[in-house]
């Protein structure tokens, strides 16, 4: 199978991690644990991979190093799935531009847009309608477009029009979805029936409501934990419902450690592991993690998802 009969199949559906980005000692990104964490995705089954996203601590790093992650992920993954990816955090229009078409160049699947870099909190939806066919018309034909609804530094969720401006358009595939709102979900599934564009939910609490709804699956931060667990349930969630749903009541409830102090919680568990060599990160400190219970949370919230992975004779 070619590498674009993979990309094809791999934007359908499935479970595209929001990719950690791990730092040595002195804070610089370090890639050999990033060579083990990729493996270890793929390993676990998952479609895709989402790089340089707010996971990645993308408005972290500065331009350099964003466009550099970017690279090193598509080209240690070597087609074994696609990449997709954003680095989308530039505040002028003139600069996201630069930033945009210098990623395209990567051989990544997807240019991710950040929906709050289109248009400030004050700003209304024509303003980012406006800005969203600008700078969607300087994204190289080569690679198809994807939005993302990043809470940081705000959440700007798309309207109803600008969903079905994104499938009309026939550009876009990706829309990592973050409204968290089952009702909103079923509604821009309608949307996007009939085109490419694919809603991959960002929500650990609503994906097994939305995937019934239409939608095609999962990017969220708990696949930096279990993401075999996220895989079976968007592979068979139809096929075995009873099973899929027992193991979302599960992946719902585990989904409330993404308030630990993500993502040091998420580095902490891959150095455990032996994915990562250091738990740091650039978004906020480490410490206060490991003086309460959150250590102790995440490790028997993790061996829970095993038992009832077992107790369902889910097979991972």
């Amino acid at each position: 199978m070619q590498n674009s009969d993979k990309a094809k199949i791999g934007s359908q559906y499935g479970v595209w991690p929001v990719m950690l980005t791990p730092f040595t000692e002195n804070y610089e990104i370090d890639w050999a644990s990033l060579e083990r964490l990729i493996d270890w995705y793929i390993d676990a089954g998952v479609q895709g991979l989402f790089a340089n996203c707010q996971s990645s601590e993308m408005f972290f790093l500065d331009a350099a190093e964003s466009l550099k992650l970017t690279q090193f992920v598509v080209d240690y993954t070597a087609g074994r799935v696609p990449v997709i990816s954003s680095g989308h955090t530039a505040g002028s229009a003139s600069r996201q531009i630069e930033q945009i078409q210098a990623h395209a160049e990567t051989g990544i699947e997807s240019l991710i847009l950040i929906s709050n870099r289109l248009a400030s909190q004050d700003e209304g939806d024509d303003v980012f309608l406006r800005r969203l066919a600008d700078i969607t018309a300087h994204i190289p034909e080569t690679v198809s477009a994807g939005l993302y609804e990043c809470p940081y530094p705000y959440k700007r969720l798309l309207s109803d029009e600008a969903v079905k401006w994104c499938a009309d358009s026939g550009r876009f595939s990706f829309l990592k979805d973050t409204c968290c709102d089952p009702e909103m979900l079923r509604r821009r599934a309608k949307l996007v029936q009939g085109s490419q564009l694919r809603i991959m939910n960002a929500n650990g609490q609503t994906v097994l409501e939305s995937l019934k709804a239409g939608c095609h699956g999962y990017s969220g931060v708990m696949a930096n934990f279990h993401p075999r667990l996220w895989v079976w349930l968007v592979e068979n969630w139809d096929k075995e419902p009873e099973k899929a749903q027992t193991l979302s009541d599960y992946l719902s409830s585990a989904a409330m450690l993404e308030y630990l102090d993500y993502p040091v919680c998420a580095k902490d568990y891959q150095k455990r592991i032996g994915n990562f060599t250091t738990d740091l990160s650039r978004t906020r400190p480490i410490g206060g993690y490991y003086q309460g219970h959150f250590p102790h949370t995440v490790t028997r919230t993790l061996a829970l998802g095993d038992q009832v992975a077992d107790m369902l004779g889910i097979e991972l």
